[in-house]
Formats: C-alpha cells, structure tokens, sequence
C-alpha cells in the first residue's frame, strides 16, 4: 500500500528499486504548506515540462491535496494505490507524485526518450515511393502506419513481454478485413510469449514461427511503413515491438520474397520482369554450384567440347578435387561477405572489393582454384543480393544442392529439387498454405505473384489472406 507518510514512501521507494543511482526522488512543499514527493527514472522524461507544468504550479498555486487534478497543467494518467504499481510506469519514463496525507499516487506522462529521427531505408531501398523507414520507437512506428491508412477500423493492441525488460509489443490489423481465424491465432501466440527479455522482434518472431528451426521462416519482417501498410490492408497482422525498427507481418507467403515496394509505383509490365529475373536469381543461387560440379564430373558429355577443354585446360596443376574447390570458395565468399557486413561502413566496403579481388586473382595464379570456379561462386553470390529476403536460407540451400551434384549429379539436383518444392507446398503460415496462390491455385491471386497486372485490375484482396473476398473498389474498371 502507498502510505500517507512522505517519508515512508521515500524509502519504500528505494528499496524497491534497489537503490540505483538514476532514480530521483524529489521532495518539495506546495503552497498549502503539505510535503510532496515526485518519483522518476533520470534520462527518461521530459524535465521542462516536468518544471512549467507540475512543479510550479504545486509550489505556487495548489491550495489543497485534493485539488491537484485542477491545478497542474498537464493530464493525470492515472491513480495508483499500491507501491509495487509504480515500477512499470517509472520505468516506461512516467512522473509518480505522491502527496502527503494521500494513501494513493498520481502519475504523469512526461516521457522523453532519446531516440533516432525518421530516415530513409537501409536494407530496403528504392528508386521510386516513400523513402522513410521505421525507428526504434513504437509510437512513432505507429504514427508512421497511422499516417498511412487514415481509418477509423485500423486498431492497434497493445501487450507488455518480457519479466525484466517490460517490452512494449502491439498487434496492428484493420478490423473487418483481418481473417479472424489468424488475428485470433496471433493474439494466442503473443500471449503464450514468457521470456525475460524482448529486445527485437527477432525474439518474437522465433515465439510465434510455427517450426523457428525450419529452413525457411513464415513471419514476414519490413522496415518501411508503406510494406507495413499495404499488407494490413491485404489482410494481414503486424506485429510492431519497441526498440525494434521493423515490423512483422503474418502470415507470409512465398512470393513475397520476390515482391519489393517499388513493384506498385512502376509499369506492371516491368515489374512482371523483375519479379521473374527476382526468381531466376533465387534458383540460380543455390542450385549453380550443384549443377557446375554434376556436369564436370559426371555429365562431361553435356558440356559443350570447346568449354569443355577450356575446363580442363583451367583446372591443370590445381591440386584440389572440384567438389572440394567450390566448397572452399563457398566458404570464403561467406566470409568476404561477413567481414564486409560486420565491419565499419566506412572500411567494409574496401576490404570486401579488395578481398575479393586481391585474394581471388592470387588463388588463381597460385593454382588453388580455376577462374571458372571463381566465376561460379561469384554468380551466385550475386544472384543472391537480388532475394535478400531469403538470405538466411540461401547460403544452407547452396551447400545442401553442392553436396547433392558431387554425390549424384543433375540426379540428386533434380530430387533435391523436387523435395524443395513439396517442402514449401506443405508448409503453412498461420493456417494459410505457405504456396498459395500457386499451391493451391487461385486464378485471382495470380495476378500479383509472379506476374503482375496493373493496378487498375487487382480488384481483390488476396482470399487466403483477408477475412473473405473482398473488393478493393466498388466498381470493375477494365
């Protein structure tokens, strides 16, 4: 209970939090003579407004304790009666006031977070739309969405995870268009969350992930307010988590992969192009390798003569077998590719152009490694930029199908391939086949997979998705 006595409250108050240096307890007297006491967190609040709108107006204008409500200048938030009440709300940045000859506390929103401005997008750039990106704030993530979609029916709900760090995690759908069976799904997922610490929605995402250990992940992530806002719109639920500078969506779908925000600003006949050179790279990325060592060793008969002494004039004097070589430069593509991720902006790049082309040119004139291999790995590496959505499986896909082609040849890839695609058609994302509208089909869905039709003609939200079919205008415009 909190007690009427300042003095008590002070100490309980420092027991509770353990006596840390970055609490402030301030006491003072208003102008009706009564002791008073205001609790908050240093760093974490907004001390002018603190000053003009709560403590001078105590000092010098409030005549009584019960009068406070009509006195200070900004809104009480809320009216506490117990003690262990007050450590969520001082430590999400709130101003606890006590009063004596008072057995409850009010408490302020005076918050002040320091915090990163609104910038443009880092992982996911374009030429053409919106350049702003999501920030490590979740209110100003939601006024991104909310400047968005402009509607009464987009609602947001609010959770608190995490025993230690009391993280802020919010559902956003649209109301009447969100299938009720995946909200529902996503709400019980949230809720069965129980974790120390949230500190990314990274944590989450391995929470409500149906199989987190799999392959290939079914939780969709962005950074860019507009993605966010066009899948709630399509359907979906994001997930927004305080400190984190993106959103997730679910459900996902495999042809959001080869999707990019820029596809629905651009001439559909050009987006269609990307979309198909988008799935042309995410095969060639993990299959090339494969491919290049079944001809090599085992189908010499299907590569063309010239190219094929051209090979083999390459490969005199290098001592390493071909699925070993392609294994090293896997490897050390992996590593060039890290380094570069890991280090300073400033310097990363250099190190990975002059890693790879000093290391690389050195191999070759050492006899490690034949230049057609480098050009192998090089392709696919590239190959792989092009889908950074599946970044985290490509690489795995890519040994998987080496191992594949040195073992059985184009026969293993052929099987490797076939098991691959039963894999993704079987998988589902809460609820929803993970394939559709490939798998199963879906005529209307199929204008905004692959190929991609005009603007003007998707008249429909995606069925798998939305709570049923739903136009997006009133009238048909062919």
């Amino acid at each position: 209970m909190i007690s009427k006595n300042i003095e008590e409250n002070k100490d309980n108050l420092k027991e509770l939090f353990n006596n840390t240096s970055d609490l402030i307890l301030y006491e003072f007297k208003t102008l009706s003579n009564h002791r008073a006491l205001i609790a908050y967190i240093n760093g974490t609040i907004d001390k002018v407004s603190l000053n003009e709108d709560v403590l001078k107006p105590l000092v010098e204008e409030l005549v009584s304790p019960w009068d406070i409500k009509s006195t200070v200048y900004t809104r009480i938030n809320d009216e506490i009666k117990e003690l262990k009440d007050t450590i969520v709300p001082i430590n999400n940045g709130l101003v606890i006031l006590f009063m004596e000859g008072l057995d409850f506390a009010y408490t302020f929103d005076l918050s002040q977070w320091p915090k990163r401005q609104v910038e443009k997008p880092t992982t996911e750039m374009v030429i053409r739309g919106p350049k702003e990106a999501f920030v490590e704030d979740i209110i100003v993530n939601k006024t991104l969405i909310r400047g968005k979609i402009k509607s009464n029916n987009l609602i947001f709900e609010d959770y608190i995870l995490g025993e230690e760090t009391n993280t802020k995690v919010s559902l956003v759908y649209i109301k009447g268009i969100v299938k009720e069976g995946v909200l529902e799904e996503a709400r019980y997922r949230i809720e069965k969350i129980k974790i120390d610490a949230i500190l990314d929605n990274g944590y989450i995402e391995s929470y409500i992930d149906e199989k987190p250990n799999r392959l290939i992940s079914t939780v969709a992530f962005t950074e860019k307010p507009d993605i966010a806002a066009s899948k709630i719109l399509e359907g979906s639920v994001g997930i927004l988590c305080d400190g984190s500078p993106n959103v997730l969506t679910v459900p996902k779908l495999f042809v959001e992969n080869l999707h990019s925000a820029e596809d629905y600003y651009i001439r559909a006949h050009y987006a269609t192009f990307l979309r198909i050179l988008r799935l042309m790279a995410f095969l060639a990325s993990f299959v090339i390798p494969g491919v290049y060592i079944s001809l090599i060793t085992f189908h010499q008969e299907m590569v063309p003569t010239e190219l094929l002494i051209s090979i083999a004039g390459q490969r005199e004097g290098v001592p390493l077998s071909s699925p070993f070589e392609a294994l090293l430069m896997i490897l050390f593509f992996e590593l060039i590719k890290e380094s570069g991720v890991r280090l300073p902006e400033a310097i990363g790049q250099a190190v990975t152009l002059v890693g790879g082309l000093v290391i690389g040119q050195a191999a070759v004139e050492a006899g490690i490694v034949s230049s057609t291999m480098i050009i192998m790995i090089a392709s696919t590496g590239m190959a792989e930029f092009v889908v950074p959505k599946l970044r985290e499986s490509i690489p795995i896909l890519r040994l998987i199908f080496l191992f594949l082609g040195s073992v059985s040849g184009l026969y293993g890839i052929t099987s490797g391939l076939v098991l691959f695609t039963a894999y993704l058609v079987s998988m589902k994302s809460f609820g929803v086949p993970y394939m559709w509208p490939i798998a199963p089909y879906d005529k209307e869905g199929l204008k905004d997979t692959i190929g991609k039709y005009s603007v003007r003609k998707l008249n429909y939200r995606p069925e798998a998705i939305s709570n049923k079919k739903r136009r997006k205008r009133n009238e048909r415009i062919d």
